[in-house]
């Protein structure tokens, strides 16, 4: 298990230019504890099932060791982040630290710059630990069997400090699913495990509130290692 940050730029219509996302990519790189930095951008794909509409124009998932260093990084590199991006000038910028949880899957080899459904369950459970304890045990078995899938990630919420600001984000669950690419996730979502995802879906415990699925490109910023 590792820690989380994601920051979410939401705009109804702008996209990051290339040259800006390449440029926040290294500030990403260069965070000081950082164990992985991905960029995330809007991609296509069919669900059968849901449509909600267009993704955000930038996702960053942003790994810590230690809560002290993803705290640290709210205190202003991540603010000269957002403002390496003037495309996204004015686009609200969302901010969570989660704890992530990763599952096996069968063939975690794949493509270097893959496609990720991400998901997130915005609202409250009756009982959280309920809900919660329910999706873990039996969701991700059922993911390990999409076709092709490379990974699968749950993200659960922890307290965390941070500056004013920004939008502070408070998502009961996320999580993600990849694939090589946006043709093997539109397979997979329209594969025979998809129904069984919802039929198991159908027994989850009372949730009430919001749930988004976005298809999304996922780069790895240059030079993030694990750290030591």
């Amino acid at each position: 298990m590792s820690l989380v940050l994601f920051l979410t730029f939401s705009h109804p219509t702008a996209t990051a230019a290339a040259s800006h996302l390449a440029a926040a990519e290294r500030l990403v790189a260069a965070l000081p504890g950082l164990t992985e930095g991905l960029a995330m951008t809007p991609a296509t794909t069919s669900d059968p099932y849901l449509d909600d509409g267009r993704p955000p124009p930038l996702v960053l998932q942003l790994g810590f060791a230690a809560i002290e260093a993803l705290e640290a990084a709210l205190q202003g590199p991540a603010q000269a982040i957002a403002a390496a991006i003037p495309s996204l000038a004015g686009a609200m910028i969302g901010a969570q630290a989660m704890l992530a949880r990763r599952f096996p899957v069968p063939d975690p080899a794949g493509s270097a710059h893959p496609c990720a459904y991400l998901v997130s369950y915005e609202g409250e459970a009756e009982d959280a630990n309920a809900w919660l304890s329910y999706y873990i045990a039996h969701h991700p078995p059922i993911m390990a069997r999409f076709p092709a899938i490379r990974a699968i990630e749950i993200y659960t919420r922890i307290d965390w400090c941070g500056p004013g600001g920004w939008r502070r984000e408070n998502a009961l669950q996320r999580n993600k699913v990849v694939f090589d690419d946006p043709a093997a996730l539109t397979e997979a979502l329209n594969s025979p495990v998809r129904h069984q995802m919802r039929d198991d879906f159908a027994r989850f415990p009372p949730f009430h509130g919001r749930t988004t699925h976005y298809p999304m490109h996922t780069a790895i910023c240059p030079r993030a290692v694990r750290a030591r």
